[in-house]
């Protein structure tokens, strides 16, 4: 990419963030409906391991989640999530994106997912369906579904990588080898389904230069968007244990490390999340990221005094 061409093409902010890409899509401001799907997680029941991935609260990462009801009724959890956006001022119009957060929303009978799944695409206000989920969490049945209600909405999959690296995976407890996350994403994509990337930068003992080749690594891949995310230190949490044996950086690291990935990535790959929310009556560590508005200020001025736009070194391999 030229210089300065970043300018014409993501509007004012040197990265494709989702906000532009939501209005180029659908023609306006596009607020996220965050969903329980009453699910649990295989490496929480047993079935991979137990206790799931070290920084992972009780909440299976859904704790801005509408809570699940026993009825199963998608379209009420809806419904209470547009009206508590309305309820808090912010100014919405009349598309939605229904977001399965809480814990592995693939893990369950393919009948149970088409009842939750439809309910949710069929809704008048709902424009697209994102899933959040691991990709050990996948059978035909179920990419055959997906499949079938990408045509009616389009849905996007959201796939829990974290890292590249198999120590840290081991470290973490992710439950699954890079080839399974491999797999799954050429399924997906065989099938034209959109595929975002989970990455958190920060996890113990990883380096700059280790998160710099997990995008280097995703830029190989056929991926189309990344949420980039702060490790955060939960209550009740495997990782509250570790506080003291390892790193955790401070916000000016955050934000260096932040401006390398921007660099460094496709600029095709759409960027959802750059840093991300902590539960502020949970969160141990940092204490600097309670201030979200901050962070992102501060990662604004430093792109425009440091001129950086994504995909700025991405010809030289990401390094």
């Amino acid at each position: 990419m030229k210089k300065n061409e970043h300018i014409r093409r993501w509007g004012e902010k040197p990265y494709y963030s989702l906000d532009y890409h939501l209005k180029k899509t659908f023609g306006e401001k596009v607020y996220k409906v965050a969903l329980d799907g009453g699910m649990s997680c295989p490496n929480r029941d047993g079935t991979v391991s137990t206790g799931g991935c070290i920084f992972c609260s009780n909440g299976g990462s859904g704790d801005f989640a509408i809570k699940h009801d026993s009825d199963n009724d998608i379209t009420k959890q809806i419904e209470s999530g547009i009206n508590s956006l309305k309820a808090n001022g912010k100014f919405v119009g009349e598309k939605f994106i229904a977001y399965f957060q809480s814990f592995s929303n693939t893990y369950a009978p393919v009948s149970y997912l088409e009842n939750i799944f439809s309910q949710a695409i069929n809704h008048p206000l709902i424009c697209a369906l994102s899933i959040a989920t691991r990709p050990d969490c996948f059978n035909e049945e179920i990419y055959d579904l997906i499949d079938r209600l990408n045509h009616i909405k389009p849905v996007w999959i959201e796939l829990g990588l974290q890292t590249m690296h198999e120590e840290t995976s081991a470290l973490i407890n992710r439950g699954y080898t890079l080839n399974v996350f491999e797999e799954t994403v050429h399924e997906l994509r065989k099938r034209n389904i959109t595929v975002i990337v989970h990455v958190i930068i920060g996890l113990p003992h990883e380096t700059e230069s280790d998160f710099f080749k997990t995008i280097a690594y995703l830029n190989t891949m056929d991926i189309q968007g990344i949420k980039l995310q702060l490790l955060h230190v939960l209550k009740n949490t495997a990782l509250a244990g570790m506080i003291g044996n390892f790193h955790i950086l401070t916000q000016d690291e955050y934000i260096d490390i932040l401006c390398g990935c921007i660099a460094r990535l496709s600029p095709d790959i759409v960027i959802h999340r750059l840093t991300g929310d902590g539960p502020k009556d949970l969160l141990i560590a940092p204490e600097w990221s309670k201030n979200k508005r901050l962070v992102l200020n501060t990662l604004s001025h430093e792109l425009k005094v440091r001129g950086i736009y994504q995909g700025q070194n991405f010809r030289n391999g990401g390094f």
